[in-house]
């Protein structure tokens, strides 16, 4: 079956806004053994739309849609896909109903202009978005399938998985249910992950298994895509492959599917009755803002405290200043944890190196962390950029809390170390 994914937006096709919804779904067809032959980006412009789907059926068996569901006057996809289609718009009134309820529960009228987004081609098929107002829908323009969809990514991503990919699956005749299994890590970059599960395929019995990598500094996404007949085949295929995975990768496995590594922390300390406080430099607070976001973060996040550099760190916690940054560090926390009252405290602190032409070659990290009986100082030099040793550093403390908290070993040589 040949698909296309074709993207609407003037913001997408100038470039103001990064296409990364259209990357995600062409990953999630491959993944499920569905081929994607065009790919398309056009503008809010009627005609320029009316001309893209008339083009596209003509070359493809399916096509999906992303944008152009809003409310607003530049969201034209049902109006344009009416008329590719050569019926009307009409009412959708259980979509409006949904729509007026929404913002009910929110004590505020609905704009006027969402009636809109009810509107949809005569006879089109609806896909419920659970989580948006913009509900998805499908319609036949001659002969091709096409599926619009939301350009909100988390409602978009949530439509594809439960409703597109399913129909697409049966429309291709691949029978069967299927699961992305992802493994997050930190520490290994994607050519020495893929040595470290070379042949781990093979271990699925039957097969049906595929590897994949996607690499988003500073961690790596490790993927199997699996496809069974039902869910208990699915089950005996992926069992031993995760299993291994697990082992070979071990402590660099930093949460697994839609955990993160922030969540992974903030459960290991909560299942302790422990608390945390946390004191940065460089970073931007990139680590409090990470653990903040977390739903019932304030049960465990205690503090946060930003500097630019050491001197003002040592100032604001009170303690002595101290030629040696690992010393500081564990001063840091200390003074950080009694103030706070939390049962432990982290301490990032981040200096860039010059060479010698006054370039910045890396950054110098030295991480301290204090818990109820231990105190750790961990100390790395990474390669790159300011921005890559910010994202590395705040990274890399977050991991050592982590394997402090279950017991890993926190000085594991990282790929991104500089020797």
């Amino acid at each position: 079956m040949r698909i296309e994914i074709l993207c609407t937006g003037d913001e997408i096709l100038t470039g103001k806004t990064i296409n990364t919804n259209y990357s995600h779904i062409a990953q999630r067809l491959g993944e499920a053994g569905l081929e994607v032959c065009w790919g398309t980006t056009v503008g809010d412009d009627r005609a320029s739309l009316l001309t893209a789907f008339r083009q596209a059926a003509a070359r493809a068996d399916a096509v999906i849609v992303n944008g152009g569901l809003g409310p607003t006057v530049d969201d034209l996809s049902q109006e344009m896909a009416a008329e590719a289609a050569g019926v009307h718009l009409v009412l959708h009134e259980p979509w409006l109903a949904r729509m007026e309820a929404f913002y009910a529960r929110r004590n505020r009228p609905m704009p006027a202009n969402n009636r809109k987004q009810a509107m949809l081609p005569e006879g089109a098929e609806f896909i419920d978005n659970p989580i948006g107002t913009a509900c998805g829908f499908a319609v036949t323009i001659d002969g091709a399938r096409f599926y619009f969809t939301p350009g909100v990514p988390r409602e978009m991503r949530r439509m594809l998985d439960e409703q597109v990919l399913p129909r697409l699956l049966a429309k291709a005749g691949l029978q069967g249910v299927t699961r992305l299994k992802r493994f997050h890590s930190f520490g290994i970059g994607e050519s020495r992950a893929d040595e470290m599960l070379a042949g781990i395929e093979a271990l699925a019995p039957g097969g049906g298994v595929k590897l994949g990598f996607q690499a988003h500094y500073p961690e790596l996404e490790t993927k199997l895509a699996i496809r069974a007949s039902d869910q208990e085949e699915l089950d005996r295929k992926l069992a031993p492959v995760e299993a291994e995975i697990r082992r070979r990768l071990g402590n660099f496995i930093i949460a697994e599917d839609s955990e993160t590594l922030e969540t992974v922390v903030l459960s290991a300390l909560r299942a302790r009755g422990g608390s945390l406080a946390v004191a940065e430099t460089f970073t931007g607070g990139a680590i409090a803002s990470r653990l903040s976001q977390v739903a019932g973060a304030n049960e465990v996040f205690r503090r946060g405290l930003v500097a630019c550099d050491l001197e003002q760190m040592v100032a604001a916690v009170g303690t002595a200043a101290e030629e040696s940054r690992p010393v500081a560090a564990r001063a840091v926390c200390l003074a950080l944890q009694q103030q706070s009252g939390a049962t432990h405290a982290l301490a990032v602190l981040v200096r860039m190196e010059v060479g010698a032409e006054g370039t910045e070659t890396g950054g110098a990290i030295t991480i301290g962390l204090v818990g109820s009986e231990t105190t750790t100082v961990r100390e790395a030099r990474l390669v790159g950029g300011r921005d890559w040793v910010r994202l590395g550093a705040a990274e890399m403390a977050l991991d050592c809390l982590r394997r402090h908290l279950l017991g890993l070993p926190t000085d594991e040589g990282l790929d991104f170390e500089r020797r």
